[in-house]
């Protein structure tokens, strides 16, 4: 698996337990609001910060959706 792989799946278990979501229920949002495109062009930035930069920066580019 790539390095970009496994750094949404860290995204999705890191916002799935700020939030207490479900996978499916993250799953379901990552998709709507295109969130695995973000996270995936935006790695190079996004995996030197901490999780909860992450998280509020995944919950800024929803809300901007």
């Amino acid at each position: 698996m790539s390095k970009e792989g496994k750094f949404l799946i860290y995204c999705v278990e890191r916002y799935k337990s700020a939030k207490r979501l479900t996978g499916r229920e993250v799953s379901a949002l990552f998709t709507q609001y295109m969130v695995w495109d973000y996270i995936y062009s935006c790695y190079e930035a996004l995996h030197t910060t901490g999780e909860n930069y992450i998280v509020e920066d995944i919950d800024l580019y929803i809300e901007g959706r």
